[in-house]
């Protein structure tokens, strides 16, 4: 392992202990250094990290300034250790990106679905996609969360499940519904459940007995998507499967407004729900909903003419 290679590692396993996961950033970055390698070069230099953010030709601007920040950390990283590493400037391709609208799933939509999950070609993996939208929907939780979920995650006694591997490496503890306790035990005891290999204790499972994968959920969401001909209600408002988790959230507080409770108290429960830091990560997942705004609006007129 030459010193580039090293150093990444290093970087790699320090931000790691800070809490990121970075399998992104290390796959770009172990493509960068192939490319530094490439030319011969022992120093990250400006000029080669602006050549390789700009591939390929024709690119979206919003992946090279990607691409271009994870070496600008790194190489911040590098320069305390080879000072003549070349640290790229912010203003070098700055990032314009825009973050997408979420698509406010319908009880409705999410119900067609789990419906739409009998469209797929064996029974366990119909049964696996319908349970796992289904828990998706009820918690909220991310789908790397969910996917990352092992057997003894799942306290049937207790009615709970435990998030072990959450973002910055947060755990904790959501209470289920009874009926979602009923849905999770019922797809563990399926007699169609693919034997799994010892060391493989994950809850949802492929046909192939393994741990589903990131992607392979993310595209077969999309066919049961295209099925159910759930369409994008603007360019920058597309049904993705992350919306399904700000639907949770939506609707969560929609209901504290509904039923005259308190929803700033609502607010800090679901927070610590969804496994935010802090609230104010919660207020994004809230903003892009009419109905919500209008719901807080009228009660603002409400306390203005009580005070009147």
């Amino acid at each position: 392992m030459n010193a580039l290679r090293q150093a990444l590692a290093d970087y790699l396993a320090v931000r790691r202990i800070l809490g990121y996961r970075l399998a992104r950033a290390e796959k770009l970055l172990a493509q960068f250094l192939t490319f530094v390698e490439e030319r011969g070069e022992e120093h990250l230099t400006t000029e080669t990290a602006l050549a390789w953010a700009t591939l390929p030709a024709g690119a979206d601007r919003s992946w090279m300034s990607r691409r271009l920040s994870d070496v600008r950390r790194f190489a911040i990283h590098l320069h305390g250790i080879d000072p003549a590493t070349q640290v790229p400037p912010t203003d070098i391709l700055p990032g314009r990106t825009r973050r997408a609208t979420p698509y406010l799933y319908s009880a409705k939509e999410i119900s067609a679905l789990m419906a739409a999950a009998a469209t797929l070609r064996g029974p366990h993996r119909r049964a696996t996609y319908r349970t796992l939208i289904g828990l998706l929907a009820v918690t909220g939780m991310r789908v790397g969360e969910a996917i990352g979920l092992d057997r003894d995650d799942f306290d049937v006694a207790d009615g709970l499940l435990t998030i072990r591997s959450g973002k910055f490496g947060k755990s904790r503890e959501l209470p289920l519904h009874p009926s979602t306790v009923t849905a999770l035990g019922d797809y563990l005891l399926r007699g169609d459940r693919p034997r799994q290999p010892p060391k493989m204790p994950a809850l949802f499972l492929s046909p192939a007995g393994t741990r589903l994968l990131y992607c392979n959920v993310q595209n077969t969401f999309q066919l049961l998507v295209r099925h159910c001909g759930i369409a994008p209600r603007s360019a920058a408002c597309r049904p993705r499967l992350h919306d399904v988790r700000h639907a949770f959230a939506v609707n969560t507080i929609l209901d504290a407004y509904r039923d005259d409770g308190d929803p700033a108290a609502r607010l800090a429960v679901l927070s610590t729900y969804l496994g935010h830091i802090n609230p104010s990560h919660t207020y994004w997942y809230l903003s892009a909903a009419p109905e919500l705004l209008k719901l807080a609006s009228d009660q603002l007129e409400r306390h203005l003419g009580g005070d009147a």
